[in-house]
């Protein structure tokens, strides 16, 4: 959407979004913002200071901006802008990332958007490619002047592990600068030997300097956690409520689950094996999700549960090495400025390296029914989806550039109950029993979250809180126990997902003639606002 010159919003915009993204370059190029290409931020001491002050000073001119003369929609992007500086803020002063958590800088050096998406020629990218690992060593640098002498115990062990698998996602250019003059190949390949040698470095120093020195002091404690809620989501909804409704939810869900179960005669954990019992070889994990993406889309449209955009490429893949232990599947979306709309769907397969029991644990938790599931979250008409929309609206800057979990998850999990009212796998117990254990386990992801970071609760009691309640199989609850430490905003997809429910309750009928499609459309074309805004923006439909 084109700045209107009488808006007294669109400089303080503009100004703001760029230097949100002098300190997150890295996002920036995801989003499809390509004069971002190839940097890297500076994270020293000084450097963050100096952005956090002047971040402080646009924050001060957003409060001089007086609302009455604003529209009601530019007094949202006004909050928007106002909580995008005050969120950054918050993670660097606050929760202190960048002296906390070695994972955060980790995360900088992403290469899938060059690799992922065709948007300039293969030259253009493995410049912007060499151009960001030659400055991997000075960033991992910066990084250990900087990280404390003690870190929280998950956050070290995870970063090695991230580190230790970092090269072999730098190597993934390889394949792309074949095509490229010889010249830039040799820029790449220097680059790459002393980005590769930088992160094992970082990888050896984690091990000898800080994993010794490690504890579990993790958590953020309540008066984070309420700031956190607030300035992810705008809300300020007592995180004491949050956690009841997600324990009715959990309730409401296993209570559910429970009733399938007798009715076939037989115990929740039993009922959940049989459906774990069913799972692809290894060989046939990729081939099948391929299939079910595809089969997923024309069911979408067949149902017409919501406006399917007419450009889409959805690229399905093994999950690279170095993010692993960070999820099971994953959605790489185009971002809303990009110019392909291809998307990466990425599958974690099993680890060579792991036990048959671990192999077979894993497969498991890939069960046929629950790879239809996720499908649904992760690509149709869930997280791919949500993205061609966003592309497609015609949005502010503002709100293009904001990302909400709660709203993005919380759709994406929402999707998941959709899909089964509107007769998904023809409602069968074995579809329903995937949803449901999905469910159960964002629900214990949310009670996780707020008891290891409010409530004192213990890795171990969260593992178990997963393994019984959400009945995961060990090494599952485990990880899903861990992933809580360092991301306590794993409670968006049942925050968002109840936000949603209760605004179709709302709204459905009174707002839109109890059409889903027309009310999917619009929380779709409002991009991925805060959850919090959500009242207010369906009840000015």
């Amino acid at each position: 959407m084109p700045p209107n010159p009488t808006d007294p919003l669109a400089p303080l915009e503009r100004g703001i979004v760029d230097h949100f993204f002098t300190a997150r370059p890295t996002v920036a190029a995801g989003l499809g913002l390509h004069e971002y290409d190839g940097r890297l931020p500076d994270l020293s001491s000084a450097a963050t200071a100096r952005w956090a002050a002047e971040a402080q000073r646009w924050i001060e001119r957003l409060e001089a901006t007086a609302e009455s003369g604003l529209s009601p929609a530019r007094r949202l992007d006004r909050g928007l802008l106002r909580l995008l500086l005050e969120g950054a803020l918050f993670d660097l002063e606050e929760v202190r990332d960048l002296d906390r958590n070695p994972m955060s800088v980790l995360f900088q050096p992403d290469l899938t958007n060059y690799l992922a998406r065709d948007y300039a020629p293969a030259a253009t990218r493995i410049a912007a490619i060499a151009r960001l690992l030659a400055g991997v060593p000075q960033l991992l640098e910066s990084a250990k002047r900087r990280l404390e002498p003690r870190l929280p115990r998950p956050f070290v062990t995870l970063a090695i592990q991230i580190a230790s698998g970092l090269p072999s996602h730098f190597a993934e250019g390889d394949a792309l600068a074949t095509s490229v003059p010889g010249e830039l190949r040799g820029q790449l390949r220097t680059a790459r030997e002393s980005a590769d040698a930088a992160v094992l470095a970082f990888a050896d120093w984690l091990r000898a300097e800080r994993l010794p020195r490690a504890d579990g002091a993790f958590p953020l404690g309540r008066e984070r956690f309420q700031r956190l809620l607030w300035v992810r989501e705008g809300l300020s909804t007592p995180v004491e409520e949050i956690l009841r409704r997600g324990e009715a939810d959990l309730a409401r869900n296993h209570a559910r689950l429970d009733e399938i179960a007798r009715r076939e005669g037989l115990a929740v954990e039993q009922r959940i094996a049989r459906l774990n019992d069913r799972h692809p070889a290894p060989a046939e994990l990729l081939p099948l999700v391929r299939r079910l993406t595809d089969e997923i889309r024309e069911f979408v449209r067949a149902q017409d549960l919501v406006t399917v955009p007419g450009a889409e490429a959805c690229h399905v893949r093994e999950t690279p090495p170095w993010a692993r232990d960070l999820w099971t599947a994953a959605m790489s979306p185009p971002g809303p400025f990009e110019r392909p709309v291809d998307g990466v769907y990425w599958v974690t397969a099993i680890d060579p390296a792991w036990t048959p029991a671990q192999q077979e644990s894993w497969l498991r938790t890939l069960n046929y029914s629950m790879l239809r599931n996720t499908t649904v979250h992760e690509v149709w008409p869930g997280h791919y989806l949500q993205a061609l929309h966003q592309r497609a609206a015609e949005l502010s800057l503002a709100r293009k550039v904001w990302f909400s979990f709660s709203f993005c998850e919380g759709w994406a999990h929402y999707c998941e109950q959709v899909a089964l009212e509107a007769g998904f796998e023809r409602r069968s117990p074995d579809a329903e029993v995937a949803q449901l254990t999905d469910a159960l386990m964002r629900d214990c992801r949310l009670i996780a979250s707020i008891g290891m970071h409010t409530q004192g609760m213990t890795v171990d009691q969260a593992t178990e809180l997963f393994r019984t309640r959400a009945h995961l199989e060990p090494l599952h609850a485990e990880r899903e126990a861990i992933r809580g430490t360092y991301n306590p905003e794993y409670f968006c997809y049942t925050l968002g997902k109840l936000a949603i429910l209760d605004a179709r309750e709302k709204y459905l009928a009174t707002r839109f003639g109890s059409s889903l499609r027309s009310f999917h459309d619009a929380l779709l074309g409002y991009g991925t606002p805060p959850i919090g805004f959500l009242e207010t923006l369906l009840g000015t439909a």
